[in-house]
């Protein structure tokens, strides 16, 4: 090593070292993400900006020294402002002070979010299990269910180090309640529904509505077949129940028996089939003022809503031929028009 990078280190060393020293008795924290494949210097630059550090510059170099600038682990971090250089190199090489961030999306259901917050929080998939059946839990919600399907309220999460699987779910829950505004608890008895119902038909919403602005038309289809004593007849009742879903059900699959399969059972299923968003949840409590008791999707994704049978099996013929025919055109030899059970809603 020449002379002058001797002295350069030897100057990085004692500047660093003396920076280091000066931890203060801040506790706040900070959340800085390192990247894949990032280098120390993006690294320094993000602690800078959260304030973790005061130099970027002079953390590289630190860094650098201590030979730790080529071992830092990607993630993101939960970090004390009031933390030594040292202290914070070591959580970067060691991964200490990772935090799990988790995406539920709306419209997931708990056999599609357990595995997934399982993966994240490096637990068990039995311990999400347990967590979703609390009966605590189940009890302080009031619900006939055996799980909370429909009350993990879709969000980002960040999870620190170390939570457990109950902690998360009780954080997802407590999501949910923080997002139930007073307003719609009012709402409630203007409806004649209970929580538990809304959150039902939010949630076949979310899973039917595929442009935003047919969430409240959806919602007030169903409204107006439960208050004529109708069946729902909802697709998406039936597919939570299935062994595996299915994109598009037969006559077969609408024989299932099961309180959610709204073909046999009248009125709203025991619970939610997914976790509603709060535009569904809204859809829910304030349905459209329209007379439409029958639905059907088109192509496009978009329904074709209709007030009587006769205009709804039009309606449904005139899909199937858009369907038949896009096929045709691509070539692709598949039949897209599954078999449909008379009255059916949806396509």
């Amino acid at each position: 090593m020449t002379h002058r990078r001797l002295a350069h280190t030897a100057a990085a060393l004692a500047a660093g070292l003396a920076l280091a020293a000066c931890a203060t008795n801040d506790a706040s924290t900070a959340r800085v993400t390192v990247p894949t494949g990032a280098s120390v210097r993006v690294a320094a630059d993000s602690l800078a900006n959260a304030g973790v550090i005061r130099s970027a510059r002079w953390f590289r170099a630190y860094a650098w020294v201590l030979g730790g600038d080529r071992r830092i682990k990607a993630g993101t971090y939960e970090l004390r402002r009031g933390d030594s250089w040292g202290t914070v190199l070591d959580m970067l090489r060691a991964g200490r002070g990772l935090v799990a961030t988790v995406i539920i999306p709306e419209g997931f259901s708990l056999a599609q979010i357990e595995p997934l917050l399982a993966e994240k929080l490096g637990t068990p998939e039995d311990s999400v299990r347990a967590a979703v059946r609390d009966t605590a839990l189940l009890a302080r919600l009031d619900l006939p269910t055996p799980t909370i399907e429909g009350y993990l309220f879709p969000d980002t999460y960040t999870f620190s180090e170390g939570t457990t699987a109950r902690q998360a779910v009780t954080i997802m829950e407590r999501r949910f309640e923080h997002e139930w505004k007073p307003a719609w608890t009012a709402r409630l008895d203007t409806l004649g529904m209970s929580r538990n119902d809304v959150m039902t038909l939010a949630s076949i919403v979310e899973k039917e509505a595929k442009l935003p602005e047919e969430r409240p038309v959806i919602a007030a289809v169903y409204m107006n077949r439960l208050r004529a004593g109708m069946l729902l007849q909802a697709d998406p009742t039936v597919q939570y129940v299935l062994p595996e879903h299915e994109n598009r059900l037969l006559y077969k699959d609408l024989r299932v028996k099961s309180p959610y399969n709204t073909y046999r059972h009248l009125g709203l299923p025991p619970g939610p089939i997914a976790s509603p968003g709060s535009a569904s949840i809204l859809a829910a409590l304030y349905p459209a003022h329209v007379p439409y008791k029958y639905f059907v999707a088109a192509p496009d994704g978009h329904h074709e809503f209709r007030v009587d049978y006769r205009a709804h099996e039009a309606a449904v013929i005139e899909m199937r031929r858009e369907r038949d025919a896009q096929a045709k055109k691509s070539k692709s030899g598949r039949d897209t028009s599954a078999a449909r059970a008379p009255g059916r809603k949806s396509g």
